[in-house]
């Protein structure tokens, strides 16, 4: 998030939550920290919302009196009656202990946080911050000290104060669940989904490009590492130089041939049935949602342990061949200067 020096830090508490399935203790704190040190309160406000994206929104499920939401219940607790602010704490820390039974769950340090003057669109509200910290060493303590490394933060929420009865507007961070291995967090715990804005739209067919050219085809069609990566080039710079995604669109700039094309729906229809989602046909391109992708779409050639080559366009300038006397393949490279 930008734009946070306004925002206030009103209160923060700290449980310790283990992993019940290991026999490791869930430790209540009785009382929220002391802020008196203005410094630390800066601190800690940079180090709790910085690593949130504003853009990419979810909501809580389960919000009737039918099919309960835990953790959307105690933070309704929480702004209804700021005087429950250690109470309702408590019971989102023991939910959390329940639902960390996964074995490659690690303990580590829950926060709390209640902030206002939050920056949200054009108003200023308020928000509550959920933030799970692996520890470091034996050392607790919430201390002042330059050099604070944000991207330590484990998995964390940020909900805003905005469209209660929809499920609010929650922010999710899960910076260790690379492999899909510990889903607690998004889908046991928060139990939120993605509201289907542009910027969801646009991160879901980036993924699924990403998917198809990198997996899928190449398990269909003969393809070279190089024609891979000039279809990643073609694909992202569709997204870069356009305000809307059109299918029909893409499939003909993109892709080409008919037969791809094919392939490309078909897998279309996979990746939205194994996800649950719907990826819609026409909408407007998010340059957050282009810009966070950007670096997974790599143009790198990789040969043996020798050689990178960086391919930002012009497939029609490398060809691939092989040698018979030596046994070995190789790419010729055409280019105008050297530098």
């Amino acid at each position: 998030m930008t734009s946070i020096n306004n925002v206030q830090l009103n209160k923060v508490i700290v449980h310790k939550v283990g992993n019940p399935s290991r026999g490791e203790e869930l430790k209540l704190s009785a009382n929220a920290l002391t802020l008196n040190d203005e410094v630390v309160r800066e601190l800690l406000t940079k180090y709790f919302l910085s690593p949130f994206n504003e853009y990419d929104q979810y909501r809580f499920t389960h919000i009737s009196n039918v099919a309960m939401n835990e953790v959307y219940t105690y933070v309704s607790g929480i702004f209804n009656n700021p005087d429950e602010f250690t109470k309702q704490s408590a019971l989102l820390a023991q939910f959390l202990y329940s639902k960390s039974t996964h074995v490659k769950v690690k303990n580590g340090e829950l926060y709390v946080a209640y902030f206002e003057d939050v920056p949200f669109n054009e108003e200023y509200i308020e928000a509550i911050g959920i933030l799970k910290i692996l520890p470091h060493g034996q050392n607790w303590e919430v201390i002042a000290e330059d050099g604070v490394n944000i991207n330590k933060l484990d998995k964390g929420c940020l909900i805003f104060r905005k469209e209660a009865s929809e499920g609010f507007i929650v922010c999710v961070v899960d910076n260790t669940n690379k492999q899909n291995d510990a889903q607690y967090w998004v889908n046991d715990f928060l139990q939120v989904t993605p509201i289907a804005n542009s910027y969801h739209h646009t991160d879901n067919v980036l993924g699924m490009c990403k998917l198809f050219i990198s997996n899928e085809l190449p398990d269909k069609f003969e393809v070279s590492k190089s024609e891979q990566i000039d279809m990643l080039n073609r694909s992202m710079e569709y997204f870069k130089t356009k305000d809307q995604f059109q299918l029909e669109d893409f499939e003909r700039e993109v892709i080409h041939h008919e037969e791809v094309i094919d392939a490309f729906n078909r897998y279309k229809g996979t990746y939205e049935q194994s996800r649950n989602l719907q990826i819609e046909d026409e909408f407007d391109i998010h340059l957050s949602a282009v810009k966070n992708k950007e670096r997974a779409f790599k143009s790198v050639l990789k040969l043996d342990k020798n050689f990178h080559i960086y391919i930002h366009g012009h497939r029609d300038l490398i060809e691939k061949g092989f040698d018979e006397v030596n046994g070995k393949n190789f790419y010729k490279i055409y280019f105008d200067e050297e530098s």
